[in-house]
């Protein structure tokens, strides 16, 4: 009610001109849209189109914060959160080396590693098929927030604990995704390779393992926000002072919500760019796949 309040503190005219901002910026990225879709401008210049949008989120938070006078327990502005930001500096690298560095990369490359490994195993014997999928079913089901306390308890307070919560979190996406991928080349291709007297990891390294390669960057790119995800919330639960997660649960407890928002933005960032980079080594990698071919002018 405070924040409703506050709000039509702002006079008729200010919100009349945030409002036709507002639908000025998406008409302009409307067309644009229209326009990189139909050829009629440069490919590159779509990348504009998700910069004018979240521009315009900006511009629209900072209006609406500071025209309706909004408290800052309840939602900072922008340009608040920015301050504290570049304030804060030193104290977020050190949160982002402990919880991204540490927990997030070696978790992420050790589940989707030990979880592509297995689906080799699987694929090869039907008995580890039958048996480890139900139970990697199983492990997918159990609740974060009663893995990561006794993952604590197991290995620490420190980051090994949080990367075992990621390894959990990692592991089975990785498994199913690439079990389905091994299945994806057709049956005229195995009897292709067959003709040609291939034995089993041929036909897998030259065939299969191609033909899966879209369904494991599909895995690497969901374990990239589950990845991070996990190693926050982890943090939740016992971490040294340092840490994504530590920071936001002990300044949401002092009612510093604008560097809660500041470590939100630091890890959305590394989230985005995470996920880019491995979207972008797919392109690389998968360039031959229909889809990467069918998205290129």
């Amino acid at each position: 009610m405070l924040a409703l309040e506050t709000i039509e503190q702002a006079g008729p005219g200010y919100w009349f001109a945030l409002v036709s901002s507002w639908v000025f910026a998406w008409l302009f990225a409307e067309r644009l849209a229209r326009a990189v879709a139909a050829k009629a401008v440069p490919q590159p210049v779509g990348v504009l189109i998700p910069a004018i949008f979240g521009i315009a989120i900006l511009v629209a938070w900072e209006a609406i914060t500071r025209g309706g006078n909004v408290p800052k327990v309840l939602l900072p502005s922008p340009s608040g959160i920015w301050q504290t930001l570049t304030e804060n500096v030193p104290k977020l690298a050190a949160d982002f080396q402990q919880t991204f560095l540490k927990a997030v990369l070696i978790g992420y490359a050790l589940g989707c590693g030990v979880g592509f490994a297995v689906a080799i195993a699987i694929d090869r014997s039907p008995f580890l098929k039958r048996g480890l999928l139900p139970v990697g079913n199983f492990v997918s089901a159990l609740p974060l927030i009663g893995i990561a306390p006794i993952m604590v308890t197991w290995f620490g307070f420190d980051w090994p604990s949080k990367a075992a919560v990621v390894v959990i979190m990692t592991f089975f996406p990785m498994l199913v995704n690439t079990v389905a991928g091994l299945n994806a080349s057709g049956a005229m291709e195995r009897d292709l390779m067959r003709t040609y007297a291939s034995g089993y990891w041929q036909t897998l390294f030259k065939l299969r393992l191609p033909a899966a390669a879209p369904f494991i960057f599909n895995a690497l790119k969901i374990n990239s926000t589950l990845a991070l995800i996990g190693a926050i919330v982890a943090e939740f639960f016992g971490t040294p002072i340092v840490g994504m997660g530590f920071r936001i649960s002990s300044e949401i407890g002092k009612l510093n919500v604008e560097m809660v928002w500041a470590e939100i933005a630091v890890a959305a960032l590394a989230g985005s760019v995470f996920y880019g980079v491995v979207a972008l080594i797919e392109r690389a990698v998968t360039f031959w796949h229909p889809s990467v071919r069918g998205g290129r002018t």
